[in-house]
C-alpha cells in the first residue's frame, strides 16, 4: 500500500498555530490500519487410522466410504474412488478374519492389507484437509474426525487398567477406566524377561475409546506388562498408569 503524506495542523515551537494553508508537512506517513489477527484455530483431520487398532482402522475406513462419496458438494473429486477404497476395505476384512486363525503368513498378509488401506486413507485425509474450509461440520461430512485444537495445559487424570483378558490367540484386550476430557488413549506393552522385568516398550497410539483396546501379535503363553495413557489434545497427556501384568493366551 502506498504511503500517504499528511499535513499537520498543530503549533510551532513558539506556540503559534500552524494551519493547513502554511504549506508545512509532517515528515511521517499515515499509519496503516492494523490487520485483525485471525484467532480461529485451523482444523486438522485426525489421522487416528495410522496408529490405532486394526478394528478402528477398518471402522474409520467404512465411515469414510459411507460419508465422503455422498458429500459431493464440498468433496467433488476425491483422489481415491469409492470402488478402490471398498476393495481395500474388503481385502483388509478378509485378512483380519484369516489372522484370527494364527500363523506368521496370515499376520504378514494382514499387515500388508492394512498398509494399503492406510495409504488410501491418508490420500483422502490430505484431500479433505484442503477442502473443508475450516468448517467442522464440513470436515465431519467426510467421515474423518477432527484433531483436537484445545491447547490447555490442564493435566489429565491418569487412567487405570481394570484388567487384561485374552479374547483370542496372540491378542490381549485391555479394559480401562474412562478419563474425563480424554480424546484418545495410548497403550504400551513389554514382554517380561526371566526376572519378570519388562523389556523394551512398544506403543500403540490413538485408540478413540475405552472399548476394544486390542493389542495384537503377542506371543501366546508369555507374560506382558501393560500401561495406559490418556490424551486430551495435541500437547496434553496424562502420566502412564501403573503396570498390569497378564499372560497372553
Amino acid at each position: 500500500m502506498a504511503e500517504t503524506p499528511l499535513t499537520w495542523d498543530g503549533t510551532s515551537v513558539d506556540g503559534s498555530l500552524l494551519r493547513w494553508d502554511t504549506g508545512l508537512f509532517w515528515d511521517e506517513t499515515q499509519p496503516q490500519p492494523l490487520t485483525k489477527p485471525n484467532n480461529m484455530p485451523k482444523l486438522r483431520v485426525l489421522l487416528d487410522f495410522m496408529s490405532c487398532s486394526d478394528h478402528l482402522v477398518e471402522e474409520r475406513a467404512v465411515n469414510v466410504h459411507t460419508k465422503l462419496y455422498a458429500a459431493t458438494v464440498p468433496y467433488p473429486t476425491p483422489p481415491v474412488t469409492a470402488t478402490v477404497l471398498n476393495t481395500a476395505i474388503t481385502a483388509f476384512g478378509l485378512a483380519l478374519a484369516a489372522r484370527e486363525q494364527g500363523g506368521r503368513q496370515a499376520t504378514a498378509n494382514k499387515n500388508a492389507a492394512r498398509t494399503v488401506l492406510q495409504d488410501l486413507l491418508r490420500q483422502l485425509a490430505n484431500y479433505v484437509q484442503g477442502h473443508h474450509d475450516n468448517v467442522l461440520a464440513v470436515l465431519l461430512e467426510s467421515g474423518f474426525d477432527a484433531a483436537s485444537t484445545n491447547s490447555s495445559s490442564v493435566p489429565l487424570v491418569t487412567p487405570n487398567i481394570k484388567k487384561v483378558t485374552s479374547p483370542s490367540r496372540g491378542v490381549a484386550k485391555v479394559l480401562v477406566t474412562a478419563v474425563k476430557n480424554a480424546r484418545t488413549y495410548n497403550i504400551r506393552y513389554a514382554l517380561l524377561d526371566a526376572n519378570n522385568q519388562p523389556g523394551p516398550w512398544t506403543e500403540l497410539l490413538n485408540y478413540t475409546g475405552t472399548r476394544n483396546l486390542l493389542v495384537p501379535d503377542l506371543h501366546p503363553g508369555s507374560d506382558y506388562a501393560f500401561q495406559i495413557q490418556a490424551i486430551g489434545g495435541s500437547t496434553r497427556a496424562s502420566d502412564w498408569s501403573n503396570s498390569v501384568v497378564a499372560m497372553c493366551g
